[in-house]
């Protein structure tokens, strides 16, 4: 949300006259009338800049807009020109030979001004507004500014990159403002929030009042919906309303008397996990303590630890399927779900039907199952997602042990005792494995810990657990990659394959009670030792 303040003179305008100029290492910006916003140039990547208007009046200073997102930094010997013609704002290098439009309009402006409002306006001798960066926003929406049918608001890389990201909002011909991933068709399919505003006219418009107020208005200005509810404190308080990186769009306010820091007044929704295509493909979204975390889908990979967006890649080869040397079974994922694009759909079939039919197809890289119905889908997989419904994921994965049994991945019904040492740990592993496969991995919990665990940690402490088991060395994380996956939440984690000695063929039927007098286990999974604590 932060920028680098250059380090050179601002200086306030209310009206700025035609051939005026602005440079990046002189003086760089124009202010409204009260400073609170700037309209020039701010550092953009190592050693450039980009044009914009931004909040000067705060310590924090802020990019609410950004002309030509896209375009590459340009360098500090580029002037921003206000031309004597009053026509155009250009960017021109020292040469004058490379010249890029920011505005370009068809009448003469008689003056340029920063409004307080963040607005900044070309207009002509009777005031009349020209041409508006309001007109044209890129992620944010200040206060006395709308979006109108038709126009979107998409979300910037990061808080400090502002070219365009992956998430955006429209305000639709319908009447409904809905959400979107970026270069998806305004369908169903892809929307992941709506105002649940559809029919409500054609000229609906999304407005950010002065009080902190967003609400969506029809042609006759009847308030159609509040989207925030209260009226804010705002003596010395701005609002803006922003679509993040991350998907969400939201209400922040900031007061003016302090030194304070932004502050969330609202969101689309509280499910950080909700935006589709936050993990990349093959992946699907999982909720953490402090922001969501992605996890790559039985069988494959992280494609990119630097970026969760690349999603994950399969860890065999799709062209071994016909091989005879390799067999495949299916690992089940409950209420896990993605976009579903299915090649063939079979009706009224059983879940084990379902798994045998894609494992004798060499086409069928998963299936969706649910109330009987089985939809088989090619790769890549879009938009994962957990859910709360009984949708189950039958995901193809290469088989670890040549003389596992055909099928899906058995699941350990309730818990299993052992009485030796090596089968102790042998059947603790089993289970464990068997619960983290069917998203019971809680069940592992010691009891002790009841309300003091908390779950998207727990999750992440199984998973790396069950990755320093995997039989094949490489596939174990070194320590000091173990430490990094403990200690950095935002680090992706792969997902883990079957571990070695985890599969016992006879253990549903040939578990004797566990009989060592120096341990006992309250849920027969999690070991402990008898003393004091």
């Amino acid at each position: 949300m932060s920028i680098s303040s250059l380090a050179t003179a601002q200086q306030r305008y209310s009206n700025i006259s035609r051939g005026s100029s602005l440079t990046p290492t002189k003086t760089s910006s124009w202010l409204s009338s009260s400073g609170l916003y700037a309209f020039g140039f701010y550092q953009r990547g190592n050693g450039g800049y980009a044009v914009g208007v931004f909040l000067a009046g705060i310590p924090e200073k802020t990019v609410v807009w950004t002309a030509r997102r896209d375009d590459p930094p340009v360098s500090a010997n580029t002037t921003l020109l206000f031309t004597a013609a009053g026509d155009r704002l250009v960017l021109q290098t020292a040469q004058g030979q490379d010249t890029t439009y920011i505005a370009d309009i068809a009448q003469t402006a008689s003056y340029a001004s920063m409004l307080d409002t963040g607005n900044f306006v070309l207009c002509n001798s009777d005031g009349d507004i020209l041409w508006q960066s309001f007109r044209y926003p890129t992620d944010t929406l200040l206060p006395t500014q709308t979006l109108s049918t038709g126009m979107e608001l998409f979300s910037s890389v990061s808080e400090t990159d502002q070219y365009t990201g992956f998430f955006r909002l429209k305000m639709q011909s319908n009447g409904n403002l809905v959400q979107y991933p970026k270069d998806t068709p305004d369908t169903a399919t892809h929307a992941y929030w709506s105002a649940n505003t559809f029919g409500t006219g054609d000229k609906v418009t999304l407005n950010l009042d002065v009080d902190g107020n967003l609400y969506l208005l029809n042609a006759t200005s009847f308030k159609l919906k509040n989207l925030t509810s209260g009226v804010y404190k705002t003596r010395g308080t701005v609002f803006m309303m922003r679509i993040d990186s991350d998907g969400l769009f939201r209400l922040y306010s900031h007061s003016l008397d302090n030194s304070s820091r932004w502050s969330i007044v609202w969101n689309s929704t509280n499910n950080w996990c909700a935006p589709l295509g936050l993990c990349g493909l093959n992946s699907f979204c999982i909720l953490n303590d402090t922001a969501p975390g992605c996890t790559c889908l039985p069988g494959f990979v992280v494609d990119n630890q630097d970026n969760r967006n690349s999603g994950c890649v399969r860890n065999f080869t799709s062209g071994s399927c016909k091989s005879k040397g390799k067999k495949f079974t299916l690992e089940e994922l409950d209420n896990t779900i993605w976009e579903d694009v299915s090649y063939s759909v079979l009706s009224q079939t059983s879940k084990e039907d379902c798994s045998q039919s894609c494992l004798v197809d060499c086409n069928c890289e998963a299936a969706l199952f649910q109330d009987g119905v089985c939809r088989k889908q090619r790769l890549p997989f879009r938009y994962g997602r957990r859910t709360r419904d009984s949708n189950i994921a039958l995901i193809k994965v290469e088989r670890t042990s040549e003389s596992s049994n055909d099928g899906i991945l058995p699941t350990i019904e309730g818990k299993k005792e052992i009485s030796t040492n090596i089968f102790i740990i042998i059947s603790c592993l089993s289970s464990a494995w068997e619960l983290w496969n069917t998203d019971r991995a809680m069940d592992l919990k010691d009891p002790i810990l009841e309300n003091e665990a908390s779950y998207p940690m727990l999750i992440r402490y199984i998973n790396v657990a069950l990755l320093c088991v995997q039989e094949i060395a490489a596939d174990r994380p070194t320590m000091s990659e173990v430490v990094s996956m403990l200690t950095n939440e935002h680090i992706i984690l792969p997902s883990p394959k079957q571990p070695a000695f985890s599969y016992l063929k006879s253990l549903q039927n040939s578990v004797p009670p566990m009989s060592r007098p120096g341990a006992c286990s309250v849920n027969n999974v999690t070991l402990s030792l008898i003393g004091p604590r």
